[in-house]
């Protein structure tokens, strides 16, 4: 049939060259087309690569070229998947020459393989598949929510293939297009990608506060609200300790929809300063991504550097000084390892205090929360008195009733 359909498509390039009207000749190519698709199957995929080498061939109209091959990419999405594909390779091959002639069709045709390659799980060939079309270098002006859209989807399929360097290029160049998109719900799917970016960027704090927004949003359904919360939550705990984590400890601990969540035991140790326990975090260990599991150059789990520090900070409330030893009892870690994350987290302005290497101690530094706390009774106090005059000023009769009632 592959012969056949050949000695046609000649037969078809002639009666083109010699006049014949481009309505004519494009219901022809429409009508090999449709017997070709209607043959036997064995037989579809030679005829198809026989077609498609016959329509980009340069001797055929650019007008009629282009409008075959759009049909062409239509009929592609209604074949079955491993035809379909061999097909679109066999097709972007073809084209590649004269990719600048074909540049819808082509970006069509990207996208159908890169939808068959995601639903085979192959994240990295749907990514590259996509990548090939070119929103910025080519000739054709493709709109704002379309080069959006196209760049979150690499981004999100560079993460599903858990390459978060590649993801964050692809999201950065939509962050350049997602202000000038008044589309909402890729508005949501930017935020969303965004942040997973920062999740698999160890970028703890920024990624639970960009999932906490998430799970406000009214467009965002009830239950991927509440993965939202979770992540939050997650990344919250793995974040290193400091007062970022503090604020978005008490944000979350403040959220009524939190108390639900299985790992909210250990938001309410974080929250109230409670020394954590290795035995604790068995049932939180269990709710992590893989790439929340890795280990860091210490040894140490990403979960197991956080709590460590967690519980470094609780203890600088609860002792003036502690030596390298007990510290590394109370941390259930090395007193070397403990006097080293101690002298970080103070040298990074995380903790208040100092280290004696001499006498191998650590000295914690509260800051001073009384002189504070009376400044603000003080301030009240003013507050009150102002109050009081300002009734006695404009309601004088009703002012001192009032004193003689309590004295009475």
């Amino acid at each position: 049939m592959a012969a056949s359909v050949k000695n046609q498509l000649a037969q078809l390039a002639g009666l083109s060259h010699s006049g014949g009207s481009h309505k004519d000749v494009t219901d022809k190519y429409k009508a090999i087309l449709d017997t070709i698709l209607k043959g036997s199957k064995e037989e579809l995929i030679p005829c198809l690569q026989v077609f498609v080498e016959a329509l980009v061939n340069e001797n055929v109209s650019l007008v009629i070229s282009r409008q075959i091959l759009s049909e062409f990419t239509t009929q592609l999405t209604k074949l079955p998947d491993n035809i379909a594909k061999q097909v679109s390779h066999y097709t972007l091959e073809k084209i590649h020459s004269r990719v600048i002639s074909f540049e819808e069709q082509v970006a069509a045709i990207r996208q159908h393989l890169a939808d068959i390659y995601e639903h085979e799980q192959s994240w990295k060939d749907a990514a590259n598949v996509l990548v090939g079309i070119p929103l910025e270098t080519g000739q054709k002006q493709y709109t704002t929510d379309y080069k959006l859209q196209t760049y979150l989807k690499i981004a999100r399929l560079y993460l599903e293939d858990d390459d978060p360097v590649l993801a964050e290029a692809f999201i950065n160049r939509a962050s350049l297009l997602q202000a000038d998109s008044q589309n909402e719900e890729l508005q949501i799917h930017y935020k969303a990608c965004y942040a997973r970016v920062l999740d698999y960027r160890r970028k703890f704090i920024e990624a639970a506060q960009r999932y906490n927004e998430l799970s406000y949003k009214a467009i965002v359904a009830d239950e991927e609200r509440m993965t939202a919360l979770v992540n939050a939550l997650m990344c919250t705990v793995l974040a290193s300790a400091g007062q970022q984590r503090s604020r978005m400890l008490a944000t979350l601990f403040k959220d009524e929809r939190c108390q639900q969540l299985q790992a909210f035991n250990i938001l309410e140790k974080m929250y109230l300063d409670r020394i954590i326990r290795g035995n604790d975090l068995k049932e939180f260990s269990a709710l992590l991504q893989d790439h929340q599991k890795a280990v860091t150059a210490d040894g140490s789990t990403i979960l197991d550097r956080a709590v460590i520090e967690h519980n470094l900070l609780s203890a600088s409330k609860l002792y003036i000084n502690i030596s390298f030893d007990e510290l590394g009892s109370l941390l259930e870690i090395a007193p070397s390892k403990a006097e080293k994350i101690a002298s970080q987290m103070i040298t990074e302005g995380r903790m208040n205090g100092y280290i004696d290497q001499i006498d191998s101690v650590v000295h914690f530094e509260s800051p001073e929360t009384l002189p504070t706390w009376d400044k603000q009774i003080q301030s009240l106090c003013f507050q009150v008195n102002n109050i009081m005059e300002k009734i006695s000023t404009t309601a004088p009769e009703w002012m001192s009733k009032a004193m003689e009632n309590q004295l009475s």
